[in-house]
């Protein structure tokens, strides 16, 4: 009885402790939704130029790894997929699974990945090393609000260069499985364009765009979360930054296995 009483307290505390985290976390994203919609209705207006400076640095600053990634992960579809295919002479189907499985499922999610790494990490150690030197305690001394000066432009930014990412890795991820496809494979280039596009239908495209779009909601929460309750001086802001990519990456894949079975059943 004494383990069992052990292993209900700690399982106890453990689910205590997720539901006051998750009780932080939907705070800080509704004060950030308040500044971004509520707020501007009010005068107060949002910071356009420091969210541009964060659209280039987690945006454009990351079309090149996104890109490359995404274009070897089409490569290897395709050579996976033609091998399997080719015993039932049925390679142009190559074409279907590349350009269905890019867009709905990996070119969100890899990308989702790489932004987390990337730009959530750096995030989190922006924010912990402002709190940890006390700089968030010095804005609101000069009277400025942390979750607007420092929470808003970097979620808005990730809203808006997430979803953009997105459809360039549709393009690359596609575009890798046709390459390969031409040089490995019997399939002519208009054939393949042909399969293509006779296989990709509005849904594939919408389904990894909300995707992207809760995905980045999601990097950007957790990142500036982690932040501002680092603890422990530089060793806190290490601990908070790999926290902050693993809490990330796994609600993520949870989120695309949720949304993938509501637009499975949906459509």
């Amino acid at each position: 009885m004494e383990i069992v009483g052990k292993f209900l307290g700690g399982l106890g505390r453990y689910v205590l402790d997720f539901l006051v985290q998750l009780s932080r976390i939907s705070d800080l994203a509704g004060k950030t939704f308040y500044w971004i919609f509520i707020g501007p209705l009010k005068g107060k207006g949002l910071r356009w130029k420091s969210t541009i400076e964060q659209m280039v640095l987690m945006g454009y600053d990351s079309i090149p790894i996104v890109g490359l990634i995404t274009f070897f992960v089409g490569l290897i579809i395709a050579m996976q997929s033609a091998y399997q295919l080719a015993p039932f002479g049925a390679t142009v189907f190559v074409a279907d699974l590349v350009a269905v499985s890019v867009t709905r499922e990996l070119a969100p999610l890899l990308t989702a990945i790489v932004i987390t790494g990337r730009s959530g990490s750096a995030i989190t150690a922006e924010i912990g090393t402002m709190k940890v030197s006390e700089e968030i305690d010095a804005l609101k001394t000069m009277g400025f609000n942390p979750v607007k000066f420092l929470v808003v432009p970097k979620v808005l930014a990730m809203l808006i260069m997430v979803p953009i990412l997105t459809v360039m890795a549709d393009f690359l991820g596609i575009l890798g499985g046709y390459l390969i496809s031409m040089a490995t494979i019997d399939v002519t280039s208009l054939r393949y364009i042909n399969q293509t596009t006779s296989a990709l239908q509005f849904t594939d495209l919408f389904s990894g765009l909300v995707k992207s779009f809760f995905f980045a909601l999601i990097i950007a929460t957790i990142g500036c979360y982690e932040g501002f309750n680092v603890k422990g001086g530089a060793e806190g802001v290490g601990k908070s930054t790999t926290r902050s990519v693993v809490a990330s990456i796994f609600i993520i894949i949870a989120a695309d296995v949720f949304f993938t079975g509501l637009f499975f059943s949906s459509f």
